[in-house]
C-alpha cells in the first residue's frame, strides 16, 4: 500500500501569527507531499513495497546505492513527527515528569533551552534539531538533511525543523528568531511527553532490533569498504 500524505492535526490557520498558513501550505502541502510521492515511486515493484517507514529507512541507512529512497523515507517520517511537535497551545515549559527528567539530565529548563537553541542554530546547513530519550537519559542531537534519531537507535521526543522551507516564508534567513519562536510559542510539550511513555510500554525490544540492525550495517559497510580498498590494490 502506498504512503500518504497525512493530515495536519490543526487547521492551516492555527499557528498564526508564529507560522504562516501559506507556510504550512507550501510546507507540509507542497514539500512533504513531494518526498512521499517521491519515496512511493522510488519503491513501486520493490522488496520495500509493503515494508513500514521505520524498516525502510533502517535498511537503506548509510546504504548509498539506496540513499535516495532513504532520503525521501527519512524526510516523510521527520515531517509526520513534526507536525506532531507544534500545536498552537504550545511552547514555554512542559510540566511533570518530563519537566523532572529535564531538570535532571540538563540542570535546569533554562540549561536544556539555551543548549537547544544553540544546537539548532548551529546545524550547519539544512537540518533537524531534537530532544531525544537514549538509555533512560535525554539528550539534544541534531542531523544534517534527513538523518533522524532512529538510525542512531534513539527515541525522538521533540523536533524542531532547521531546513530553510520550513520559516522562510515567515523568517527569512533568521534561524534564531525561529527556534525562539518554536520553543515559546509552539512546542508541544504534550506530545513530547507521551513519547518516552511509549518507550517504556514496550519500544525497548524494537530499540534492541534497531541497534542490531545498526550494527550489521556497518559492519556491512566495513566489508564494503574493505573489498573494494582490495580490488583496488589488486
Amino acid at each position: 500500500m502506498a504512503f500518504k500524505l497525512p493530515p495536519l492535526p490543526y487547521p492551516e490557520t492555527a499557528l498564526e501569527p508564529h507560522i504562516s498558513a501559506r507556510t504550512l501550505q507550501f510546507h507540509h502541502g507542497k514539500h512533504h507531499k513531494k518526498y512521499i510521492d517521491t519515496l512511493n515511486q522510488l519503491i513501486e515493484g520493490t522488496a520495500f513495497a509493503g515494508q513500514s517507514l521505520e524498516d525502510i529507512i533502517l535498511a537503506t541507512a548509510d546504504d548509498l546505492s539506496q540513499q535516495k529512497i532513504f532520503n525521501n523515507a527519512a524526510q516523510t517520517w521527520n515531517h509526520s513527527f513534526f507536525w506532531q511537535c507544534l500545536s498552537p497551545d504550545g511552547g514555554g515549559r512542559p510540566d511533570g515528569a518530563l519537566m523532572d527528567r529535564i531538570q535532571a539530565d540538563f540542570g535546569s529548563f533554562d540549561k536544556f533551552r539555551q543548549d537547544f537553541s544553540t544546537a539548532a542554530q548551529g546545524q550547519f546547513g539544512s537540518g533537524w534539531a531534537w530532544l531525544t530519550e537514549d538509555g533512560g537519559r535525554l539528550k539534544i542531537m541534531t542531523t544534517g538533511n534527513a538523518g533522524l534519531p532512529l538510525t542512531h537507535g534513539e527515541t525522538a521526543l521533540l523536533t524542531c525543523d532547521v531546513w530553510e522551507h520550513a520559516y522562510y516564508l515567515d523568517y527569512q534567513n533568521d534561524r534564531a528568531k525561529f527556534v525562539d519562536t518554536f520553543l515559546s510559542e509552539l512546542a508541544n510539550w504534550k506530545f513530547a511527553q507521551h513519547q518516552p511513555e511509549g518507550a517504556a510500554a514496550g519500544k525497548e525490544p524494537r530499540r534492541a532490533q534497531q541497534r542490531g540492525q545498526i550494527a550489521a550495517r556497518m559492519g556491512a559497510a566495513a566489508q564494503r569498504s574493505e573489498k573494494k580498498t582490495s580490488q583496488q590494490q589488486g
